[in-house]
Parts: structure tokens; C-alpha cells; sequence
């Protein structure tokens, strides 16, 4: 009897009928649906990017949805770097990344530091009032900061310097943006250093700044990978400032963004260069995610917590 009332439901109701018998079912089935949204959102860009890269330029007008390749042309990924210096567009990345990653590393050290481990009237709304900075949008800094950079600021018959086009119009306002997260990862991390081996340091002999370069910031070293990757992710992949405050010339510190825009002239956009570029663009960025994919984890899970 009961086989003949399971036979006479549908495969959906079976399914119903079994997953409140067996919760478990449920979530598994939720999970795969989320893991399948999660990997088509974030693959599908990608699958749609090496397509363009691959179809000759001419061809990509009859695209349709979804996408697939016209032809197979892995030149693109050879003339990327031909049709306009690309690698330069790169190295002035690279450049911009490190710099602001080492400054941001550095004085976020010394900051989380002082949050972490020392007490202080005031100590919590100053650290609100940091972390507020990196809730502004930098559309709101970018006309005193235009102005400032480019010399058309005066204080006491002084004018400030000429920066546009140097790479110090962008790492000035990255430092600043980005630091904030970074001051408030490391002084989690800091504070959960116990008291007793920054004293036996001390008792050997080094100061304070010795001890924490030389003792706590090792000990700390998830939560200064992950900073330090999160800072340079972020400034690699910035626009905005980068935009404003360059010509887009290669030789003027223009990055990575500015060279994928190259490839647009005034009569001919080459879109399988620019998604070869883009591409090519993303790996080193990923090759340093997967590297430093455990730090990072790490760093973020135990940065949440404080004993």
C-alpha cells in the first residue's frame, strides 16, 4: 500500500517526503545550489573574457548569449604587449602596490601597536574615528587632493608641490584609504600577544620598537600577510585616483587599468586585446591569492577573535 501511494507522487514530493525525514538532505542540497551560483558568478567572467581573448577582433560582433568562441586567434595574448607597452602599464602596478604595501605595513604597525597593547583615554572613539576614514568614498577627497597635488594650494605664501603624473599622487591617498583596515587587523593580532614575551625581550635589552619588529610582528605574521596582501590587491586593482591623478602615458606612472583602456581608439576598439590584457592582467594578482590563500584564511579567522 505504502508502495503504491510513494509510486503515485511526484519525483519532488518523494524528494519533500525524504528530506523531512532526513534533514541532512536539505542542507546538502542547499549547499550545492550555493556552490553553483558562487562558481558560475565568479567563472563566468572569466570564461567570457578568454573567449573575446581568443576570437579574432573582426568576428566578435556576431557574439550572441551565450558566449563561444569565433575562431581561435592566442595571438591577442602576444600582442598585448606589442600594440602598446603593456609590461610598463604592469611595472608601474607593481611599483604602486609594493610601495604603498610596505609604507601601510609599517605605519599600521607602529598604530596597531599602540591600540593593541597600550591603554589610553580615548582609546576606542580614536580608533571609530580612524576606521571612519575608510568609509568616506574617495570621490570625496579627490578635488582638495586634485588641488593639492597639482600645486594650487597656498599656506602662507608657499605653494604645495606639483605631483601629477609622480607616483606619489597615488600612494599618498592609497596609504591613507587603506591603512585603516590594516591599523585594525594588526592591533587585533598585537593585542593577543601575551605580555610575558614582549617583557623578555625587553629584560634583554631592546626597546620597544625592537620588540615589536623583532618579537611580536613575527609572531603576528597572519595578520601582516594578510594586510599586506589585502593592501596590495587593492591598490593593483584601484582606478579612481589612479585615473584623476595620471595622463594615462606609460611613462607617467599610468597603471594597469590605463593600459587595458589603451587599446580604444577613436575609430577601433580591440576587445579581444583588451580582455587578453585583462587577463594577463588578473594572474599575478591570483597566482598571489592561491600563495597566500592559508595566511589570508588564517588571518582573517583568528583576527576576529580576541581571547
Amino acid at each position: 500500500m505504502a508502495t503504491e501511494t510513494d509510486s503515485s507522487q511526484g519525483a519532488f514530493s518523494r524528494w519533500a517526503s525524504s528530506a523531512i525525514e532526513s534533514p541532512q538532505k536539505v542542507y546538502r542540497a542547499m549547499f550545492y545550489v550555493a556552490m553553483i551560483f558562487f562558481l558560475f558568478t565568479t567563472l563566468f567572467p572569466f570564461y567570457w573574457l578568454l573567449v573575446l581573448a581568443l576570437t579574432p577582433n573582426e568576428a566578435i560582433t556576431s557574439f550572441g548569449f551565450p558566449p563561444v568562441p569565433h575562431g581561435f586567434n592566442p595571438e591577442a595574448f602576444v600582442n598585448v604587449f606589442t600594440t602598446v607597452p603593456f609590461h610598463v602599464y604592469m611595472f608601474n602596478s607593481f611599483v604602486l602596490g609594493i610601495a604603498t604595501t610596505a609604507i601601510v605595513l609599517v605605519l599600521a604597525s607602529l598604530a596597531g601597536y599602540v591600540f593593541g597593547r597600550l591603554d589610553f583615554p580615548g582609546k576606542g572613539p580614536l580608533m571609530l574615528l580612524i576606521l571612519a576614514v575608510s568609509y568616506f568614498p574617495p570621490a570625496a577627497f579627490i578635488i582638495p587632493l586634485f588641488r593639492l597635488f597639482t600645486g594650487n594650494v597656498s599656506v602662507l605664501g608657499i605653494s604645495s608641490l606639483n605631483l601629477f603624473n609622480t607616483p606619489f599622487a597615488m600612494i599618498l591617498p592609497f596609504s591613507a584609504l587603506f591603512m585603516p583596515l590594516s591599523i585594525f587587523i594588526l592591533s587585533t593580532f598585537y593585542g593577543q600577544i601575551p605580555d610575558g614575551l614582549e617583557d623578555a625581550a625587553r629584560i634583554e635589552g631592546t626597546t620597544r620598537l625592537g620588540a615589536l619588529f623583532r618579537v611580536i610582528m613575527p609572531l603576528s605574521a597572519p595578520g601582516v600577510a594578510t594586510a599586506g596582501v589585502l593592501t596590495f590587491i587593492s591598490v593593483y586593482n584601484e582606478f579612481f585616483f589612479s585615473f584623476l591623478m595620471t595622463s594615462g602615458e606609460p611613462g607617467s606612472w599610468a597603471p594597469i587599468v590605463w593600459g587595458i583602456l589603451s587599446y580604444q581608439g577613436q575609430y577601433t576598439e580591440l576587445y579581444n586585446l583588451m580582455a587578453a590584457a585583462s587577463i594577463v592582467g588578473v594572474l599575478p594578482v591570483a597566482i598571489l591569492v592561491v600563495v597566500a590563500q592559508e595566511k589570508i584564511v588564517s588571518g582573517l579567522t583568528a583576527g576576529a577573535l580576541k581571547e
